[in-house]
């Protein structure tokens, strides 16, 4: 939190000289001098978030090789086994909360926090083989415009979604424990979805930008998906670009942290000054550990975003965002598949529930598989008992009655 705060110091104290050369440097016309390599420096296509990774391309021959592997390709492999992983692991991992937390568990205000937050994750999952494939195909977008901003949109709409309802659930944790009376006259579990439907509103009308500005462009030999910034006119690019981050590091990032902060130094003071009236549950520790991994996940990524701003103003800077920023990039995806985990790792009440549903299922697999079993049998000894011989040859339907069986017998 510390650094991010003065990086934006920093970023503030830039004058107006070193601006304006950011400015030439980072938007630069898109065919000044009718070269189409002077777009690269304007396309901001890793990962669908800001940086640049197109303008490293030139420089791709004096790059050192080490084990058969240049950096860039190193960088590749690395972002597309962590999107896989991410993935495979969020896709199953948010797929049993969802099923846990909506159909198996009691609909309470905390089980609402969680199913919304596991959606978010869910849908942002399903989202990754295009991010898989566009670096596969070293950043060549085959999916048309509307998907390009379709899938950026759904990765900032997580974003925003996921640290938005983690304030909401530290607000909602802190005010059930330490304001107990306002608590059970008030929280509600229509309020708590009332309030799930304000956070995605918001979450959507922030993550607008991204389907206003993210555009398709021709690159030489591929597509780009990139923010277009009106890349003609350099001054008004780099304000929205310089804008969108700071907006995008502050709102979604530092003020919801720096309330989640609050909320938990005043919790834990009120725990100490306590008398056993209040404790924290195995809820609150699961809570406590999610709200962690958002912080250790995306804080790189937002501490990228805000030295991306002065990149040129530094080679140093330059290669450390050339191999940072990829990482951080795939640790803040990864984050999407950390919350399921956490659950069944810290959360006592979601790993009962989750075992008691899998011996329910398994239990019902095999009822049904043992039926299924018994129905064959049945069938295949009628197949190979032979007919009974009819004991009267008639064409007429006859009643006789059966001493064994004590019951009426047609025969036909």
């Amino acid at each position: 939190m510390y650094i991010l705060i003065l990086t934006i110091f920093y970023m503030v104290k830039i004058n107006s000289e070193q601006f304006c050369d950011m400015v030439g440097k980072i938007m630069t016309p898109a065919y000044k001098g009718g070269s189409v390599a002077a777009t690269e420096e304007s396309m901001e296509d890793y990962g669908n978030y800001t940086y640049d990774y197109l303008e490293y391309g030139d420089f791709e021959e004096e790059e050192e090789v080490r084990d058969g592997y240049s950096q860039k390709e190193a960088m590749h492999i690395i972002s597309i086994v962590m999107y896989s992983i991410s993935f495979v692991l969020g896709v199953t991992g948010n797929g049993i909360v969802i099923w846990v937390t909506a159909f198996k568990s009691k609909r309470t205000v905390n089980s609402i926090w969680l199913l919304n937050m596991a959606i978010a994750d869910f849908v942002f999952v399903l989202f990754l083989p295009f991010s898989i494939d566009y670096v596969l195909r070293d950043f060549h977008w085959s999916f048309g415009l509307v998907m390009c901003k379709l899938n950026s949109f759904v990765s900032v709409m997580n974003m925003y979604a996921s640290v938005l309802f983690l304030m909401m659930l530290s607000l909602d944790r802190y005010v059930s424990l330490v304001h107990l009376s306002w608590s059970q006259r008030c929280r509600s579990v229509w309020r708590a979805w009332v309030v799930c439907g304000c956070v995605w509103g918001v979450s959507a009308l922030l993550s607008l930008p991204t389907l206003i500005f993210r555009d398709t462009m021709s690159l030489r030999d591929r597509v780009v998906c990139f923010n277009n910034f009106n890349v003609q006119d350099g001054h008004t690019a780099a304000v929205r670009h310089i804008t969108l981050v700071v907006v995008r590091t502050a709102v979604g990032f530092l003020l919801p942290f720096s309330a989640i902060c609050v909320t938990g130094i005043l919790l834990v003071i009120k725990v100490h000054q306590s008398d056993d009236s209040v404790y924290l549950s195995s809820f609150s520790k699961t809570v406590s550990a999610v709200i962690l991994a958002f912080f250790l996940c995306w804080a790189p990524f937002h501490t990228f975003s805000l030295m991306e701003l002065s990149m040129h103003s530094s080679l140093y800077l330059h290669d450390v965002l050339k191999t940072g920023f990829p990482l951080a990039t795939s640790l803040a995806f990864f984050n999407s598949c950390v919350n399921p985990l956490l659950y069944m790792l810290v959360g006592k009440k979601v790993r009962r529930l989750l075992k008691r549903s899998c011996l329910d299922i398994t239990k019902s697999s095999l009822r049904e598989l043992s039926q299924s079993i018994s129905a064959t049998e049945s069938l295949s000894a009628a197949d190979i008992s032979p007919p009974e011989e009819p004991t009267e040859s008639s064409t007429n339907p006859t009643v006789t009655y059966s001493r064994n069986q004590n019951k009426l017998l047609f025969d036909l």
